[in-house]
């Protein structure tokens, strides 16, 4: 088993097991209830981590949380079709589902 993931953020943690889960890799997410421990341990001994049972599945899983993160920090983009203006994690615009 190796580490592929962890972060503070449990619903940054979670979207991330899911979309390496969408490609068929098999992973657990361990420190899940921890949080309620901090001040007992270290904080970052309480993160949720994301762990991939086969070793032979973690470049692509750490290339897909990789890939994941590129985005967050993405400018948002405007439609050419409706001029909508539309968050960077869209593919499609929410106004009109013009392609990006």
């Amino acid at each position: 088993m190796k580490l592929v993931y962890s972060h503070d953020n449990h619903f940054i943690v979670g979207n991330i097991k899911n979309l390496i889960e969408a490609q068929g890799i098999q992973v657990f997410m361990k420190n899940e209830f921890t949080q309620g421990a901090m001040g007992e341990t270290s904080a970052i001994d309480s993160w949720p981590e994301i762990w991939v049972f086969d070793d032979n599945d973690h470049q692509q899983a750490l290339a897909i949380a990789t890939k994941a993160q590129q985005g967050a920090d993405s400018p948002d983009w405007t439609c050419s079709a409706c001029n909508e203006s539309n968050d960077a994690s869209f593919d499609f615009c929410w106004q009109c589902q013009q392609a990006k």
